[in-house]
């Protein structure tokens, strides 16, 4: 049988915003990001409730499933924790050989990715930029703007997300300000 379907989702192309009714939603909260940020006193005594970040996902086909693709975005606001932009928890993949597809909508922000050997580097990330986030690499994305930055994302639907990794090791290097501007510091210049 021939027939014409609406699309089960809808992309708004301006605020990355998606809608319908197979949207997942996801709210990170500060209090949702314990030991995240190097100055964990500092995020302890700061609101908890305050939204961080934001995330909207579109899997059409059970996680796990090999060969399948999944589309989200994600908002981060503004803000710092001390010096540290505010940022998302950041993961490898669980399936470690699986790559990923990065984008700017909306602001502007860095892309933080780490390899196996714990080497640490950042992209500028700002609407319209492309990012190429390669197996066996470590990925975080941090605001480091005034207004919120939006971006997009698409990765295999049997990649999986390791966070335990990140929040036992963390990253190498952080994204803090300093004079103004974003600079990438080691662990060994932060103590961590």
């Amino acid at each position: 049988m021939n027939k014409i379907i609406e699309p089960l989702v809808n992309v708004d192309l301006e605020t990355g915003k998606l809608s319908g009714k197979e949207v997942i939603e996801v709210l990170k909260k500060l209090n949702d990001l314990k030991n995240v940020f190097g100055a964990e006193e500092v995020r302890a005594g700061m609101d908890q409730e305050q939204v961080i970040y934001e995330v909207q996902a579109h899997l059409p086909i059970a996680e796990g499933t090999l060969a399948g693709l999944f589309y989200g975005t994600t908002i981060i606001y503004p803000g710092k924790v001390g010096d540290e932009y505010f940022m998302t928890k950041g993961h490898f993949h669980a399936q470690s050989d699986r790559a990923e597809y990065y984008w700017g909508i909306e602001g502007e922000g860095m892309l933080l990715l780490m390899d196996k050997d714990r080497n640490t580097w950042a992209e500028k990330m700002y609407k319209g930029s492309l990012h190429y986030i390669p197996a066996d690499v470590a990925h975080r994305t941090v605001n480091t703007g005034d207004s919120r930055f939006i971006l997009g994302a698409c990765w295999p639907s049997d990649a999986g997300h390791n966070y335990e990794e990140i929040m036992q090791n963390g990253f190498s290097a952080r994204l803090v300000e300093k004079e103004g501007n974003p600079v990438l510091v080691s662990e060994q210049e932060v103590g961590l």
